[in-house]
């Protein structure tokens, strides 16, 4: 029986949507889940531009936050949040012509930004995590229309949701889990 899988809206750049694609892999929940990556801040440059003033203490504020949510997640501070529809372009392309590499280029993604601070907006950081996560150079050079027809669908039906905060996951019934939850909660919404 093929079971129908929720559906995981989440940006590159949230730290709370890095919480929770972390927590879903620990919880081996994320094969439950169809990974959706969307743009919650469309405005951002490309290249990454460092934050300071009161942007830098959002940013530090945000990640102090996802400390206390999630202990022990490997967080550092970036030096600012990059234009991610590069990297979720690059996603779509490869969960549509190498998915057996898809998730792990995701998560790996995440980690570049999240753990080193990478600009995840570079073509040469995205070459670079496309050829770590065992995807192949053409997985890299097949980004076309079609992918970027795919990530604006995804985009649009992230907002027909009514909703504009990421991580958010939708069960196949259409029940709605916001944010980055205690790990009670997302085994309740998966049972």
């Amino acid at each position: 029986m093929n079971e129908k899988r929720s559906i995981l809206y989440s940006d590159f750049n949230c730290p709370f949507c890095y919480a929770m694609h972390e927590r879903l892999y620990e919880m081996n929940l994320l094969t439950r889940c169809e990974w959706r990556g969307v743009q919650h801040a469309s405005h951002l440059p490309r290249p990454m531009k460092p934050w300071q003033g009161s942007l830098g203490a959002e940013l530090r504020h945000e990640v102090a936050v996802v400390q206390r949510l999630a202990a022990g997640l490997p967080i550092a501070l970036p030096p600012g949040k990059p234009n991610t529809k590069p990297a979720i372009e690059q996603a779509v392309a490869l969960l549509r012509h190498d998915p057996s590499h898809a998730m792990t280029f995701v998560r790996e993604t995440y980690r570049a930004f999240w753990c080193e601070g990478k600009d995840i907006s570079d073509p040469e950081v995205l070459r670079q995590l496309v050829e770590q996560a065992g995807g192949s150079l053409e997985s890299m050079s097949t980004i076309d229309n079609e992918d970027r027809l795919v990530a604006h669908e995804w985009e649009a039906a992230w907002h027909q949701t009514g909703q504009a905060g990421v991580p958010l996951l939708v069960s196949p019934d259409h029940y709605l889990l916001v944010g980055c939850v205690p790990a009670d909660d997302i085994n309740r919404f998966f049972s």
